[in-house]
């Protein structure tokens, strides 16, 4: 009897919801029978298409560091004042951590800082260095472009502001697996964006005088 081929399915809805599954397990916690019947498929077809867990884990995480940047670029560049466009993002952070309680750390922090998936092989460890060095990138672009529009001052050390900015995401996303109260962490926004330079470029200062 032949034996039948993997049947076929939507990459990009199954991506979506083996990604529910490690948001909500944890790359450790996550079995292959659990991650096979979210994404509505049998375990040929899982390995077929991606070859083991790990593999899997890589796909749904750039899948989701893709989602993630492209939302952030969304927030940065829909605001034209960029001081308050980073608090927009913040505070974007803190109600999608109260929408998401059950998985409310984001996976790319926990699995960084607290999770196993990253001592299972060098490119996962890889893949999670990237999706962490993406999400500081489009920060600093966006601010070198505050920058050169005079938002800040020449002299403002825009890779640092980026640092500061991108620990306290972290931090949010930290507070939040720890059960942290939206309150609690729009205080520590509100606390954060003490941190922005006040000076701006003389250009800019002129105009709202």
């Amino acid at each position: 009897m032949t034996r039948g081929r993997p049947r076929e399915f939507d990459t990009n809805s199954a991506l979506d919801q083996a990604l529910a599954v490690f948001q909500r397990d944890g790359f450790e916690g996550a079995s292959v029978q659990a991650l096979t019947e979210a994404m509505g498929i049998c375990k040929p077809s899982l390995y077929a298409a991606y070859g083991n867990k790990e593999a899997l884990f890589i796909a749904a995480l750039r899948r989701y560091t893709d989602a993630q940047e492209a939302h952030r670029t969304a927030l940065l560049d829909g605001e034209p004042d960029c001081r308050r466009a980073v608090a927009l993002l913040l505070h974007d952070m803190v109600a999608s951590h109260a929408r998401c309680q059950s998985s409310s750390a984001c996976l790319i922090v926990r699995e960084t800082l607290g999770g196993t998936a990253a001592a299972h092989s060098s490119e996962i460890r890889e893949a999670l260095a990237s999706a962490m060095a993406s999400g500081h990138s489009t920060l600093a672009a966006r601010l070198v472009r505050a920058r050169n529009e005079g938002q800040l001052t020449p002299a403002c050390d825009t890779t640092a502001l980026a640092d500061y900015f991108s620990a306290v995401m972290s931090g949010l996303s930290i507070l939040a697996k720890n059960g942290a109260s939206a309150d609690a962490m729009d205080r520590v926004v509100q606390t954060a964006m003490h941190a922005w330079p006040e000076e701006r470029s003389p250009r800019i200062a002129q105009r709202h005088a």
